[in-house]
């Protein structure tokens, strides 16, 4: 015969170890799943990057993109760069990349047009752009 548990039973005797669980987990304030972690973009901007740097040598390749003070700057042209935050409008999280032609957040799908408009549901709030400026190897980002 079998030993069956009852529907009540087994919930209440989940009940305490599941609130247990989740107690402990969420009590630790250095776990990200439990906490919110917004970031504030950039209103402001006045920087250089150095295109013969080895960090930023990426952007000598049309399609590629470096990261820069919390700012996503991309080669769209052989001519033409295009600066954005790195910050998500959707949900205020710095997940946002260079791909396909524009800015693609990793985390939620939104996505951006070069100039920051937003493309799609997620990133119909659009994000930050920025102003750039190449003169020689030196590319200036700045609001």
């Amino acid at each position: 015969m079998e030993n069956k548990i009852k529907r009540h039973a087994f919930l209440k005797s989940l009940g305490l170890k599941g609130a247990s669980l989740l107690a402990v987990y969420c009590g630790v304030s250095s776990l990200s799943s439990c906490t919110n972690e917004s970031v504030t973009p950039a209103s402001s901007a006045d920087f250089t990057l150095d295109l013969t740097n080895a960090t930023y040598s990426k952007l000598n390749t049309v399609g590629n993109y470096v990261i820069a003070n919390g700012i996503v700057v991309a080669r769209v042209s052989s001519t033409t760069f295009a600066a954005v935050t790195q910050v998500c409008s959707h949900e205020n999280k710095a997940n946002v990349i260079f791909s396909g032609g524009g800015f693609y957040c990793t985390q939620h799908g939104a996505t951006f047009s070069t100039t920051g408009a937003g493309t799609n549901a997620n990133g119909s709030k659009g994000i930050k752009a920025y102003q750039t400026s190449l003169s020689g190897t030196s590319l200036r980002i700045f609001a």
